[in-house]
């Protein structure tokens, strides 16, 4: 009766709005107590996250990430795609995408990319010829498309958490997400061609020395993600050194090449860096004492022996694991999503014989799916409140992105040479 009250006072705690870490502190202290469990269990697993070496790219890659949305490299890139793209139907909304992605996958956070890009991205499209509906749908799906690619924070944190080598998915991201970017793009070149073919819009003309002075303001923007995934696929560097290098070259590269983020702003972006930070460590020390315990109690196993009475073939699991997922990540941020959910699905899916780095992308593939998914998916109010436009609105105008979306995920989920291929 005790243990049952309260249980109900801590979900009532989190119905009124208690921070989602405390939840999951509360929570694993009171179940460790009446498991007559030392509640210390909790403090140590604070030190297993602490005295992980990897821990130490968290930060640095999301100082970089801030400090690149801060300086004005979003506009060099942008221009670089309209120098280099532009002339082709759907040039501008395959720039957006691929620029998105590259942003996504520095900051790790689609609410950044989305506010930092999409005053940028919706004139651009709009200019173009591009419907409200459109631009819009595009903007906000745009604002999680580089989940899968390095150095995304998800990945790093997927790793850790599920005891995944994070160099092997690393090299699993970036088919199944240039797979999405290719899709999203056919989308975007086929109702170009419709608008074409039903308005008068006139096809800009290569201009080569926009093309030439476009290069070189964005030389150096160009030699970043290029060195960073050279030295972490070619094995060169480990994810730590190059999330080193990646802070110093972004660094050098705002505050003395470009000179775009005065050096007295700098305690602003990693005041801003170390708050988002820190957030994902009490998220991920307080939901990690939550998995010891369900670990501790065999929870995965018992889920797993009571969906085996209802489902024994690999492919509906698969299924029913999408579909759980979509809900998950439209529900809940992915870091806490990552920390609560992997440690119960991932035995699961292995007794299924699915390989671990697969699941690893699906599971991520979800979590994007999610971000845009009525009625709550975080992108949605993002998008709302950037663009001051109603939820509904948005709600319409993410629909074919998210049935693409879908249909991708089906690919990628069905197809693990895609997420294996470079392994």
């Amino acid at each position: 009766m005790l243990a049952t009250t309260i249980y109900l006072l801590i979900a009532f705690l989190a119905i009124i709005g208690t921070p989602l870490f405390v939840i999951m502190v509360l929570f694993a202290m009171v179940a460790f107590t009446f498991a007559d469990i030392s509640i210390s269990s909790v403090s140590i697993a604070i030190y297993q996250v602490a005295a992980q070496p990897m821990m130490l790219s968290i930060p640095l890659f999301t100082f970089a990430g801030y400090l690149i949305a801060e300086s004005k490299s979003p506009q060099r890139l942008m221009r670089l795609g309209q120098a280099l793209l532009g002339q082709l139907p759907g040039g501008v909304a395959i720039i957006c995408l691929s620029v998105s992605a590259i942003f996504t996958a520095f900051t790790g956070a689609s609410g950044v990319t989305i506010i930092a890009l999409g005053g940028l991205m919706y004139p651009l499209l709009r200019n173009e010829g591009y419907s409200e509906r459109f631009a819009l749908g595009l903007i906000t799906t745009c604002g999680s498309l580089g989940l899968l690619f390095a150095p995304s924070l998800p990945i790093i944190l997927y790793g850790l958490i599920s005891r995944t080598d994070i160099n092997s998915l690393f090299k699993a991201g970036p088919v199944p997400g240039l797979f999405l970017i290719i899709v999203l793009s056919l989308y975007a070149i086929f109702t170009m061609k419709k608008i074409r073919k039903n308005e008068e819009v006139k096809r800009k003309k290569f201009d080569k020395e926009e093309a030439i002075s476009a290069i070189k303001g964005a030389f150096f923007e160009i030699l970043l993600p290029v060195g960073v995934l050279v030295g972490i696929y070619g094995g060169i560097t480990t994810v730590t050194e190059a999330a080193s290098f990646t802070a110093l070259y972004v660094f050098i590269l705002a505050c003395f090449i470009h000179k775009d983020v005065p050096l007295k702003n700098i305690s602003q972006v990693v005041l801003s860096s170390t708050s988002l930070v820190g957030a994902i460590l009490l998220m991920v020390c307080s939901a990690l004492a939550l998995t010891n315990y369900l670990v501790d109690e065999e929870i995965p196993m018992k889920l797993l022996a009571l969906i085996k009475t209802y489902i024994s073939n690999k492919y509906i699991f698969l299924i029913a694991l999408n579909l759980f997922l979509v809900l998950v990540g439209c529900m809940m941020d992915i870091f806490s999503a990552i920390v609560i959910v992997v440690p119960l699905i991932a035995p699961m899916a292995l007794e299924y014989g699915i390989n671990p780095v697969h699941l690893a992308i699906i599971f991520l593939t979800n979590l994007e799916i999610g971000y845009l998914t009525p009625p709550v998916g975080i992108n949605l109010f993002i998008s709302s409140f950037r663009f001051k436009q109603n939820i509904t609105v948005l709600y319409r105008s993410v629909l074919p992105f998210i049935l693409l979306l879908w249909g991708s995920l089906i690919v990628i989920t069905y197809c693990p040479q895609l997420s294996t291929w470079l392994q």
